[in-house]
């Protein structure tokens, strides 16, 4: 008797640095998933169907078998806890790898955030604002600097600590802040940004799209592609 096929995941996404943590976890973990992409253009995010899914209206959502979860955050620990992996299993370390799980959540995200929208997109540039907002980020940059010295990765071993923070860390020059003052941070940086499955997840979902078009017209015709 064959056992039950698993289901790939439904991930509810866009380009974004929380859209790319599960994207990059998934990949990390080898799970199936498949990509549904949110058109933020239309406003698809507050579309009444998504928002049943998603009650914040916001990316990123999965869907794994009919159990729904949203907040890129929660999605990481629950990917953790179902393949026991990027976690460690001991109170201690998972309390560790929380701790910078939860600095991402509440202090590199929001504050990129909005050094991201007075920086880029704004149509009233505010000095004070933009000096505001980049000076708290390089703060928050020197924290993590700092316990990267003593630390390969952020929490001890690879984890979905350093697969929330790397997405977001990445795209420092968006927000207009230099982390050449930042040597550990920088190294950091390089040794995730090099792994496989991070360069993968990166790439969704770009990537994941054109797959799926280039398959549809191997099995259909290349009409599929015009």
């Amino acid at each position: 008797m064959k056992g039950k096929e698993t289901m790939p995941i439904k991930l509810y996404t866009a380009a974004t640095p929380n859209g790319w943590k599960i994207s990059i976890a998934l990949e990390e973990l080898g799970l199936p998933y498949e990509v549904r992409v949110i058109d933020f253009a239309a406003k698809e995010q507050k579309a009444d169907w998504y928002v049943k899914l998603n009650p914040n209206g916001r990316i990123p959502t999965i869907d794994d078998e009919g159990f729904v979860i949203f907040e890129s955050g929660a999605i990481l620990v629950y990917l953790a806890e179902k393949t026991g992996k990027l976690m460690p299993k001991d109170v201690h370390g998972r309390s560790r790898v929380m701790q910078w799980l939860m600095f991402q959540m509440s202090g590199i995200g929001p504050m990129m955030g909005q050094a991201n929208v007075f920086f880029r997109y704004f149509p009233e540039k505010i000095p004070a604002v933009i000096d505001r907002y980049q000076r708290e980020v390089t703060r928050l940059f020197s924290i993590l600097d700092t316990q990267l010295a003593s630390h390969e990765y952020i929490a001890g071993d690879y984890s979905i600590a350093d697969i929330a923070l790397w997405p977001w860390v990445s795209g420092h020059d968006w927000s207009g802040v230099s982390i050449a003052e930042f040597p550990h941070l920088t190294r950091w940086l390089a040794l995730v940004g090099g792994r496989p499955a991070v360069q993968a997840g990166r790439d969704v979902p770009i990537r994941r799209n054109r797959a799926a078009e280039i398959e549809a017209a191997r099995q259909t015709g290349p009409k599929m592609l015009v």
